[in-house]
């Protein structure tokens, strides 16, 4: 099959309004975590998240359009600008001769949930007839995906998945076996998700999902710490350009990595608990890995799914020692959630963008907050401060609701 390179990322995070700002946050490993400002978080248990802060909707849409464009897509295509400029297609100018071989698999785990509680009061106060004949092609999860097909005139393929927190990662990952198989030559891929909404927050609390830790947000988010209370829900978006790698080579692009194995399994076992045991992520990681010719001896790094939960993170540390075996202990472990918060169906692109930026620089980024380690969480998660490393290999991992799993290995070229 063919081979496949990401030669653009861009992002939108609670860490920054671009790829290296971004990036430069996650270094520090400082968390983002504040107090909603979005509605009056009091009456709930939860009153912290990583909000996107700064963005102005009016560099990517005009005023009019604004109106009926949720934050969700607005995320993605801002994303979507930036990675194809660090392509090099300047304005998004794709070669028309080739649109029709550019797919855009773009996914979201909630889509438009601010716009379904707007009008929703709307129904409730004034009556159906005030809905906006806006209100489906502003909230339906494919937007973001049309939207970035329209703007950008590309012509293949225009999906999006839909795996909850895994959404980001199974968007690249099956773009790749796109291209690979010659049904496209590039793709715009990714995720994104704005669910820091009334009933986005409400619902996760009454999960017992989310930390609790109110008083003091900025050292909330803390995976595999034996502290941790919860995750801290974050939003944004992440967007990969992937090429065909020989075509990318010919044309002079900057490559960042080559995305070399992909993997996706189900755990079978509960809606919302990963399976003690993490059978269906042992398999995910086991078989991404034999997809990209990595041994777990060549593995440089893991990005892990990390959510600062007390099941996840117990779970995914003993999948991954079952999975690398006896080379567990040298291979380091971090999960940046500790910065950005858990950005849901944005979670998978945007840590996959992080290992590109990761094998670029030659350096990864620490746990931020990591201070003792918790029950059964005894591999090396690089606490608190990046590190300056030979960066060869990555595996990100991403696990979902509904027992879906993800997992994208990188290499250097």
């Amino acid at each position: 099959m063919r081979r496949v390179a990401i030669t653009g990322v861009g992002l939108v995070t609670p860490a920054g309004l671009g790829r290296e700002s971004t990036w430069k946050r996650v270094l520090s490993g400082k968390s983002t975590a504040t107090r909603i400002s979005y509605f009056d978080p009091e009456p709930y248990r939860t009153h912290i998240a990583c909000e996107v802060r700064g963005f102005d909707g009016e560099r990517y849409f005009a005023k009019r359009d604004l109106k009926h464009t949720d934050k969700f897509v607005q995320y993605a295509v801002a994303s979507t600008v930036e990675a194809l400029a660090d392509a090099g297609f300047e304005d998004g100018k794709i070669p028309p001769a080739t649109a029709e071989m550019w797919a855009v698999y773009f996914g979201s785990g909630m889509g438009g949930l601010k716009r379904i509680e707007d009008t929703h009061r709307t129904l409730l106060e004034k009556g159906p007839r005030r809905i906006s004949p806006y209100f489906v092609p502003d909230s339906i999860i494919n937007m973001a995906a049309g939207i970035i097909s329209m703007r950008f005139g590309l012509k293949g393929p225009s999906l999006s998945h839909v795996s909850a927190c895994a959404t980001g990662a199974h968007s690249i990952g099956e773009a790749v076996r796109l291209i690979e198989r010659g049904d496209a030559d590039a793709a715009i891929a990714g995720g994104t998700d704005a669910d820091i909404t009334p009933i986005g927050i409400g619902g996760f609390a009454a999960m017992r999902a989310m930390s609790m830790r109110n008083e003091e947000p900025e050292r909330a988010s803390r995976p595999f710490d034996k502290e941790r209370d919860g995750f801290v829900m974050g939003e944004g978006a992440g967007a990969l350009v992937l090429e065909e790698l020989e075509a990318a080579k010919a044309r002079g692009a900057t490559i960042y990595a080559e995305v070399a194995g992909y993997a996706a399994t189900s755990d079978a076992h509960h809606i919302t608990t990963p399976s003690p045991d993490g059978d269906g992520a042992i398999r995910c990681m086991t078989k991404a890995l034999k997809d990209a010719g990595v041994s777990a001896s060549e593995l440089s790094y893991v990005n892990a799914h990390g959510t600062s939960t007390m099941a996840n993170d117990k779970t995914e540390s003993i999948a991954i020692r079952k999975a690398l075996g006896s080379f567990a202990d040298s291979v380091p472990v971090s999960s940046t959630k500790a910065v950005t918060g858990h950005m849901l169906g944005a979670a998978g692109a945007v840590e996959i963008a992080l290992c590109a930026l990761a094998i670029r620089d030659q350096v990864v980024p620490p746990t931020g907050n990591h201070e003792s380690p918790g029950e059964g969480c005894d591999l090396d998660y690089i606490p608190k401060e990046a590190r300056q490393m030979k960066v060869v290999s990555t595996m990100s991992n991403s696990f979902g609701f509904g027992g879906t799993n993800a997992t994208v290995v990188l290499r250097n070229l």
